[in-house]
């Protein structure tokens, strides 16, 4: 049965898993007339393939199925994207088996035979608790909100996923991740896609400024307070009012500040140097740091009860290791943006300069990326980046990407997934990057059920 794949961002898309395909095309008609895309697949193995190469809005799957059944399928999507609603069918329901199912997160159960209205009633509930998807978003939510993350991979679409439903509280948001990650633009996305965005989004890198000035950048400081005051100065809490205040590197915050700033978060409000009047404060706290913010705490350097001020949710970047499938998505864009800097017009990367590229180990992350790009286009002479160079700016050992034979069986799948989705469905350059000949790989493609067709679109 051929999938359906979306054609708009707009129409929420359900991945539809079951071994019986006369109940698979039932289901799929009925959605299809209720207006939704639909992705029919009839093992586990596949709804897995389809899920890492364009993540659905939500899964329906069948209990009993040969090979991977409905509960292994569940727990293996849960774990690795807990935000993403799944609902059961089976036609062997029974209550232990209901309770287990949603004991384990699973957000519906339904037996089979069902009722038509009961089923798309479950859909609709589950795609609006997920919220993720703009069709069930409020009309007033600007749909773009995270259009500056580029992204395919399935790390940041679930990371995008847990933000979209953060957003929507009002609840301190604790980001976690290593320089050059995006934490800012994180922050600035999550801002967007809640109630505040119409109000102000303020940043400050806590650890880039001096403690005096830091408190007064903060909270503000009246005339007269301090040599050189010689005006009232509202402080960035009072400035970001109704909207979010996004403190980078909370981690690198003096212990003093850090006594204000729990005091100003508990109080809802401040008091600016020099005052003797509180002020009421509206804003939503932000907080990132690139530290291993539990050391910190051990060796006294930041404070517990602060921690869990600020960290009442919570988010990790990934680096850009863990997610080289978005490196020619990124490249290209930013090759697109200098090319417009410097007046230059570069066609694009060889084959194997982006090799080169998705291979390098990437210490400083995306800032290192538009760094190494940067230098590429302004030395550039020829229309093609070359491999050479992208080798010379570099300037240090690069990194492989391991071998298929001495990879591990248990993440044998997910490292084809990561190629073919990383040379968008070339076979041919994901067996290079492989270190491995074409037939092979093909073998190992079939072998895991993997649709080569699903990763040639340059987006999810």
């Amino acid at each position: 049965m051929n999938a359906i794949l979306p054609t708009t961002s707009s129409v929420p898309r359900v991945l539809i898993v079951d071994d019986d395909t006369d109940i698979l095309r039932l289901i799929e008609m009925r959605l299809l007339a209720a207006g939704y895309q639909v992705t029919p697949v009839t093992s586990g193995e596949v709804a897995l393939t389809q899920i890492a190469a364009n993540r659905p809005s939500l899964v329906i799957s069948d209990l009993r199925m040969p090979g991977m059944d409905g509960l292994a399928l569940f727990d293996v999507i849960h774990t690795n994207d807990p935000t993403l609603p799944f609902i059961m069918l089976t036609a062997h329901g029974s209550i232990p088996e209901a309770v287990e199912a949603t004991q384990r997160g699973i957000f519906g159960f339904m037996t089979k035979p069902f009722d038509s209205k009961s089923l798309l009633k479950q859909v609709e509930a589950a795609l609006r608790i997920n919220s993720s998807d703009s069709a069930f978003s409020d009309p007033g939510e600007i749909e773009d909100w995270h259009a500056k993350i580029i992204t395919r991979s399935p790390q940041m679409r679930n990371l995008l996923a847990q933000a979209k439903l953060m957003a929507a509280s009002d609840a301190s948001v604790f980001i976690q991740g290593d320089s050059g990650t995006g934490k800012e633009l994180l922050s600035r996305a999550i801002h967007d896609a809640s109630p505040r965005r119409d109000f102000p989004f303020i940043a400050i890198n806590c650890g880039a400024i001096p403690e005096a000035l830091l408190e007064s950048e903060l909270f503000g400081h009246s005339k007269g307070a301090f040599t050189g005051a010689i005006r009232d100065h509202k402080g960035l809490f009072q400035s970001a009012k109704g909207g979010t205040l996004f403190l980078d590197e909370i981690g690198d915050m003096p212990i003093p500040l850090q006594v204000k700033l729990l005091r100003a978060l508990q109080e809802r409000s401040i008091r600016p140097i020099g005052s003797n009047s509180d002020i009421d404060i509206d804003v939503r706290v932000i907080s990132a740091t690139h530290r291993n913010i539990t050391e910190e705490m051990s060796s006294g350097r930041f404070r517990e009860d602060l921690y869990y001020r600020i960290n009442v949710l919570s988010l990790a970047i990934p680096s850009l290791t863990e997610r080289r499938e978005d490196i020619p998505l990124l490249a290209n864009n930013f090759l697109n943006e200098l090319n417009q800097k410097y007046n230059k017009n570069l066609n694009g990367f060889a084959p194997e300069a982006m090799e080169l590229m998705i291979s390098a180990p990437w210490p400083g992350n995306i800032r290192q990326l538009k760094n190494i790009v940067e230098q590429v286009v302004v030395l550039a002479t020829t229309s093609l980046v070359s491999a050479s160079q992208v080798q010379k700016v570099l300037r240090n050992d690069i990194g492989t990407i391991l071998p298929l034979e001495i990879a591990h069986s248990n993440f044998e799948r997910d490292y084809l997934i990561k190629l073919l989705k990383t040379t968008n469905g070339d076979v041919s350059q994901a067996a290079r990057l492989a270190q491995c000949n074409s037939a092979e790989f093909n073998k190992l493609i079939k072998r895991h059920k993997i649709i080569p067709a699903l990763f040639k679109e340059d987006t999810p």
